[in-house]
């Protein structure tokens, strides 16, 4: 059994075997659900087949790539310009 200590700030670091076995990395989200007696921890995880296909609309035409990379090019200047 693993076990963990609480901190005065409320924070826990999950032992290492459970990480392992929960296959969590570093930002990885985990989700809490609380019973009367205990909280059981469940990986946030979407697989490929849950979100793909989420931003189509039959309704809206394609935006070209080039579209995107304009409008990250100018966005990016205007962020590392702010501070000039």
């Amino acid at each position: 059994m693993a076990v963990a200590k609480l901190t005065s700030k409320g924070q826990v670091t999950i032992p290492k075997e459970v990480r392992d076995s929960l296959k969590l990395h570093t930002g990885d989200k985990i989700e809490f659900t609380v019973t009367k007696n205990q909280a059981i921890i469940t990986p946030v995880s979407k697989k490929i087949d849950e979100v793909f296909g989420k931003l189509f609309h039959p309704d809206r035409a394609a935006i070209p790539v080039e579209v995107f990379d304009k409008t990250i090019r100018k966005r990016m200047k205007e962020k590392f310009n702010e501070g000039n």
